[in-house]
């Protein structure tokens, strides 16, 4: 295999771990069962609008960190401030709203950072995982929506 092209199980593995959230909440919230997670004053798709948050800001901070270590320009740190404003600003829309602008913005992105692996940025590994991390989660919110 060509260098850089290797996925490490470590980033596969917690990819994927990262995956259940986003999963078991769509579920739970979709079958109108909250899993128990009522009788402790939570809601599946509460908490899915709020992981979908946290995870399309750490989507921004990937590229953040790519334009760091490898010289990117000054667009990548601006582009990579926008799915943390979307996604904190999709928080205070309205169902269905929160969670179709997050599914969007979420799948989007895994799409957008393509140009990071392109660029060398990344390994290539990293854009593809990316991107079917990012479909599997917009869609989980997308469905949930």
């Amino acid at each position: 295999m060509p260098r850089g092209s290797q996925v490490p199980v470590g980033a596969v593995l917690l990819g994927v771990a990262g995956l259940v959230p986003f999963v078991g909440f769509s579920v739970l919230a979709v079958s109108g069962s909250d899993g128990g997670l009522g009788s402790i004053g939570l809601m599946p798709r509460t908490l899915l609008s709020a992981y979908g948050a946290v995870i399309a800001s750490f989507l921004g901070g990937i590229r953040w960190g790519a334009a760091a270590a490898r010289g990117g320009g000054n667009a990548d740190y601006l582009l990579a401030i926008v799915p943390s404003l979307l996604a904190w600003t999709a928080l205070a829309a309205p169902a269905p709203w929160d969670l179709r602008v997050l599914g969007l913005l979420v799948f989007a992105w895994g799409l957008i950072d393509q140009d990071l692996a392109r660029r060398g940025l990344v390994p290539v590994w990293l854009g593809r995982l990316r991107l079917g991390l990012s479909s599997v989660a917009g869609l989980a919110l997308l469905i949930a929506a």
